[in-house]
């Protein structure tokens, strides 16, 4: 599998499960976010682990700096997920699409050569980019 969409996998993944934490979509979503993790092997273990990272997105609210913290923390379960397990790619794609909102897809604009002095990105076009 093509290392880029891996990376951008784990990214946007990540992104997508410390959001979906936060919603009532868990209770659906956790037990095979779960079972990608655990690998059948480690089912329970995934479990308790996600729910202590949902635990903390929940006690993060608006603060960014946890949710950050949690974010990579999911990143780097991917990652190590994907590098042991690459078919695990397919399943978070199926998770992601099932259960991530239309229209809430990531984009990742990256500028090069450039000095931005502000936070604001204006973006004109379209994507017809799909996960």
């Amino acid at each position: 599998m093509d290392a880029e969409l891996v990376q951008e996998m784990v990214k946007s993944g990540a992104t997508a499960l410390a959001g979906l934490m936060a919603k009532a979509a868990w209770g659906q979503a956790s037990s095979r976010v779960a079972r990608m993790f655990g690998r059948g092997d480690r089912d329970e273990e995934a479990t308790a682990e996600l729910e202590v990272i949902r635990a903390e997105v929940l006690e993060a609210g608006d603060d960014r700096e946890v949710l950050a913290d949690q974010t990579a923390a999911l990143r780097n379960r991917l990652r190590a997920l994907f590098r042991e397990n690459p078919e695990a790619v397919d399943e978070l794609r199926e998770i992601m699409r099932e259960f991530t909102p239309q229209g809430a897809m990531r984009v990742h604009n990256v500028i090069r050569d450039s000095t931005v002095n502000s936070d604001i990105v204006i973006q004109s076009g379209t994507t017809d980019a799909r996960f």
